[in-house]
């Protein structure tokens, strides 16, 4: 069964077209936009505006297109922490829905952890024992989500903490200046100055920061790596970094902050992160196939 999942993230808006393969998912098609509506809600006060709900519309309706004319029996949207926490956020979700044909269903911190580990853990594509934690780093919030495969999620610790958000407060130069990066480094510090974890076997990040991170330091973040994409990001333009990398100069403007935010889940977690494959796309749409369509999927018609 060919199946749909659309994510309206903080920074970007993700579609994956995936049928299952073995006890994984094979993609027939991704494609992302980047419309940074975590951005326009923090110039609106905490309200996203008409102007991009209509924007992010487009992009969803065309996204939803697409699955269709591939052939996708069950397509289901989620958004997260930026329409989560919006002043208006289930007006934005309710437009977006009935703009799109499909309804639009707003992630809990766990419940957006939860799918994330899902779809991390069954594409790692080898036998995984013991603990497992999963970073996702967005735009506007932070999970952590540990668990095992054999028993499944054990805890979701979320965090009002991402790369879009701290990338708008602190970040000015292009690239960012040692100044910038120093703030970074404090303001993240000062966050998760309370905060303990407990050390898992294996530690993995998703999400679209350590995806991109791949191409800059290869598929392990630990504090060498890290420290090299840092060097990287603050050495040149994002234009240059991202023609250089073959990323999008949007993507590469809030990675620094990404970056860091990674350094300091390593860092806590007391473990390397595994670039994982899979995320939060992937886990819904292993859910969606797992409940047969029952779990707030759309039937294409």
């Amino acid at each position: 069964m060919l199946c749909a999942a659309i994510d309206i993230g903080s920074n970007t808006t993700r579609v994956l077209v995936a049928e299952p393969e073995a006890e994984t998912l094979r993609t027939v098609m991704e494609q992302r936009a980047y419309t940074r509506i975590g951005k326009d809600a923090t110039r609106g006060g905490g309200a996203i505006s008409d102007e991009k709900i209509g924007e992010v519309a487009d992009v969803v309706c065309t996204q939803v297109r697409l699955a269709h004319e591939l052939g996708a029996e069950l397509i289901r949207i989620v958004a997260t922490a930026a329409i989560r926490e919006a002043a208006n956020g289930a007006e934005v979700a309710a437009e977006i829905g009935a703009a799109a044909g499909v309804p639009v269903e707003v992630l809990g911190d766990h419940e957006e952890g939860r799918l994330s580990f899902i779809g991390a853990t069954k594409a790692l594509g080898h036998p995984v024992a013991g603990e497992i934690a999963v970073v996702d780093v967005g735009g506007g919030s932070s999970e952590v989500t540990v668990g095992t495969i054999d028993a499944g999620v054990d805890a979701v610790h979320s965090f009002a903490i991402g790369s879009g958000v701290l990338s708008e407060d602190l970040i000015v130069g292009d690239p960012p200046g040692p100044a910038e990066v120093r703030k970074l480094r404090e303001r993240i510090e000062d966050f998760f100055a309370e905060v303990e974890l407990d050390r898992p076997d294996q530690a993995v990040a998703v999400g679209g920061s350590a995806t991109s991170l791949r191409r800059l330091v290869g598929a392990v973040l630990e504090y060498e790596t890290l420290e090299r994409g840092v060097r990287v990001l603050t050495s040149d333009p994002a234009a240059a970094v991202a023609k250089r990398f073959e990323l999008d100069p949007r993507r590469v403007e809030v990675l620094t902050a990404g970056i860091l935010l990674l350094e300091q889940f390593a860092q806590m977690l007391g473990r390397p992160l595994q670039i994982g494959k899979g995320g939060l796309r992937e886990g819904v749409i292993l859910e969606m196939l797992n409940d047969g369509g029952s779990a707030a999927g759309s039937r294409a018609a």
